[in-house]
Parts: C-alpha cells; sequence; structure tokens
C-alpha cells in the first residue's frame, strides 16, 4: 500500500533529472529536519529535547545546524545536552562502570536528525519501488533518469525485492539497472579519456564530455551526504 505523503516528494525527486533522484530526496529530508530544528522552537519542545538528549546528534549535522545562524537555539539545545551527558552518562554512577563504555560508544555514534532521515527515505526508496508496480507514467520516469548513486541503487533493489511481487521485481531490477549501465558505461569512457588526455599524444584533442568526469564519477561513486562530508 502507497503512503500518499510520500509519492508527492518522490514524484518531484524524479521529475528532476538532475543526478541522483534518491539524493535529491535525502538533501530535501535533511534540509528539511534542521530547518525544524532550529527554526520553528521545536528544540524546546520536551518530547524532541529528551530524544536528542539521547541520541545527539553527529558532527556533520552539528556543523550545518552552526551554518544556520541561529546560536542561541543551538546553545540551548547543546546546554541541555552537556547537561545530560556530563551528570548521567560521563560522570554519573562514578565507581559503575559496568557496560559505560558501550553506551557510550552508542551514543557517539547516534543523531537524532540522521535517524529521523533514514527513516523517511526508506519509506519513500519503498514508495518509489509501489509506484514503478502501479504506473506506467513513472516506469517512463525511472528509466529516463541520468543515474543512481551505486549506494542508493542497492537501496532500490532491495526496497523492490521487499515490495514487490516476484516478477515485477526482475522487471524492476532490469529497468534501475538499465538506467546504471547507460550513465556507467559513459561515464567510464569519459574518464578513461580525462586520463588520456595527460598522455602528450592526446593533448591537442579535444575534451568532449571528459573535462568534469571524475566530478562526475564521485557523485555516481558516493550518496550525496557522504560527497557533502568530503567538502569540508
Amino acid at each position: 500500500m502507497i503512503e500518499k505523503i510520500y509519492t508527492i516528494p518522490v514524484n518531484e525527486a524524479f521529475d528532476l533529472y538532475a543526478g541522483c533522484p534518491v539524493c535529491a530526496l535525502y538533501k530535501k529530508l535533511e534540509d528539511n529536519e534542521l530547518d525544524i530544528m532550529l527554526n520553528s522552537g521545536a528544540l524546546m519542545e520536551p518530547p524532541i529535547r529528551i530524544e536528542t538528549n539521547k541520541k545527539g546528534f553527529c558532527g556533520r549535522h552539528f556543523d550545518m545546524m552552526f551554518g544556520m545562524k541561529n546560536r542561541l537555539g543551538l546553545a540551548l539545545m547543546i546546554e541541555s545536552l552537556l547537561s545530560q551527558n556530563i551528570n548521567r552518562t560521563i560522570t554519573g554512577g562514578l565507581f559503575d562502570f559496568s557496560g559505560k563504555s558501550k553506551k557510550l560508544d552508542r551514543q557517539a555514534q547516534s543523531c537524532y536528525v540522521c535517524g529521523r532521515i533514514e527513516n523517511s527515505l526508506g519509506k519513500m526508496i519503498e514508495t518509489t519501488a509501489l509506484l514503478w508496480g502501479r504506473e506506467k507514467e513513472f516506469k517512463e520516469k525511472l528509466l529516463n533518469q541520468p543515474y543512481f548513486c551505486v549506494r542508493h541503487y542497492a537501496d532500490l533493489l532491495q526496497a523492490g525485492e521487499h515490495m514487490l511481487p516476484k516478477k515485477s521485481y526482475s522487471d524492476f531490477a532490469h529497468d534501475c539497472r538499465k538506467v546504471m549501465i547507460r550513465y556507467g558505461e559513459k561515464l567510464l569512457e569519459d574518464v578513461s579519456w580525462f586520463v588520456k588526455k595527460f598522455d602528450y599524444n592526446y593533448q591537442d584533442e579535444p575534451w568532449g564530455d571528459a573535462k568534469d568526469a571524475v566530478e562526475r564519477a564521485i557523485k555516481f561513486l558516493c550518496e550525496y551526504k557522504t560527497l557533502e562530508t568530503q567538502k569540508k
């Protein structure tokens, strides 16, 4: 069953034709979550404060919130987070160290925003498979995508296997593979030509589509959040 709340953003992302549509979904979800956190007063709501104190934030999302210019809101959240961690997790139970390192490690690797995004993104990827199975127009959209990044290609296949009947899944995987092969073969050709252009035998030859081949290859191989992290 398709949840209508997810069909609109999925269709919007697949209408962009500007890269991996699932990366576009991730970026939109991330922007929305951070805006809610700092610009809607959500941090002051006790249920959310309890969750953020428990899960914390990854360095990436701390950096992004720091750049959003609501320093007071961020400071209030950090004050609460520090109080929780220093009083209860780090120094609390001074002589009881059993299991504390594992608890600290789990908390250090968790992120409230990442968890929210991954939950919604997973449902949107499942919706993608269901829309492909239900709407002929969406099948054409999927086939006409520029590419899927490698990580989200794997996610799409996994969702299709879970959400679609066996025969439909085989066709869905075939369509996704078509997109990947079409783009991957051209990308490999461009990267190979980029390399050849550093050989003096080819220095006078035209670049063609190879000038930005390395950047495009990184986008293909790395999902949006990984690529953005590499820029820092």
